[in-house]
């Protein structure tokens, strides 16, 4: 069997994951992901799994991989990087890696949340110049978060926020009632009035096309002037020119995220340069403990599927 691993998160940090993976004794190709779908057609066709981030596996991909490919099998959660319906199409198994790295990243979001409160980043800087500059910031007791999507990640952070003593506003399609009366979150159906009542508005959605863009300069017009947006899910659910132009303007307080919507971005990227932004390098959920866990599940899924189809092969054969 042949494997194309494209995850640094998995190559990079020591684990069981690694011994799982020798054990098979697969033919293992290792490449310095996300990779480009250029980069992905050059590689497609000579391999019989994909352990894969946010690579792009478009349906060209997919399709240049026949009839070799078995299984896609992504380290991690979200699938809008990958062409699934062409998978489903060709019956190519896709599996993925639900409830692996929720407090890892419900953490993170918290981390540059208190940075941009407490200017902590800003701070470290000037004591490292040695600049004794202090800057007065703010306290997250009696502020209002609204979280946007309440799935495994967004309910973490809700755990956290009334931990902090926030006023917590939810919005989700999918309403879990029992757990927003267990930690007073009041639930709000209409977006909009989540960002006119909110201090902290943290995205934590799946990106679709209708998610695409769902901070734009519209909406954006309605963020309370000292307000803060968090984003530790995907970078196309904002709209990059338009928020830097916010964050420029002092229409927003600040941004905090974990994600662009290029990855690595250019020099240029108008976020990287905006007022008062915390930006991380797409690593919210890479701790050693959750890296671990993610990386083995996805090799176990791989594994799985690969095995079961050789197993079935056998069988056809006798």
């Amino acid at each position: 069997m042949k494997i194309l691993l494209t995850t640094t998160s998995f190559q990079d940090t020591p684990g069981p994951h690694h011994d799982l993976l020798a054990a098979k004794g697969y033919d293992i190709t290792r490449e310095r992901g996300p990779l480009s779908e250029s980069r992905m057609l050059e590689l497609a066709g000579d391999f019989d799994a994909f352990l894969c981030g946010d690579d792009a596996i478009t349906r060209a991909v997919i399709e240049k991989s026949l009839p070799r490919l078995k299984v896609l099998a992504k380290y991690g959660i979200g699938l809008d990087k990958m062409d699934v319906a062409a998978a489903t199409e060709h019956k190519i198994p896709v599996t993925f890696c639900p409830g692996v790295n929720h407090t890892t990243v419900a953490e993170h979001t918290f981390g540059l949340l208190l940075a941009i409160y407490r200017d902590i980043v800003e701070e470290a800087n000037f004591a490292r110049e040695g600049k004794w500059k202090r800057l007065t910031g703010h306290e997250l007791l009696g502020k209002t978060i609204g979280i946007a999507g309440l799935g495994r990640i967004g309910k973490e952070v809700a755990i956290r926020a009334h931990a902090f003593g926030m006023n917590i506003l939810g919005y989700d399609l999918y309403w879990d009632e029992d757990f927003a009366k267990k930690h007073d979150i009041e639930h709000i159906t209409d977006v909009n009035d989540l960002i006119r009542r909110s201090d902290v508005i943290s995205l934590h959605m799946n990106l679709t096309p209708e998610t695409r863009g769902f901070i734009n300069a519209e909406r954006l017009k309605l963020f309370k002037k000292n307000a803060v947006l968090l984003n530790c899910a995907r970078g196309e659910l904002v709209d990059s020119q338009a928020l830097a132009d916010a964050l420029n303007a002092e229409q927003i307080a600040g941004y905090g995220a974990d994600v662009l919507d290029e990855e690595p971005p250019k020099p240029d990227h108008p976020l990287l340069k905006a007022r008062r932004t915390v930006i991380t390098p797409h690593i919210g959920s890479r701790t050693y403990e959750s890296v671990v866990r993610q990386a083995t599940m996805a090799a176990q899924n791989m594994i799985n599927i690969l095995e079961g189809k050789a197993a079935l092969a056998q069988a056809n054969k006798i």
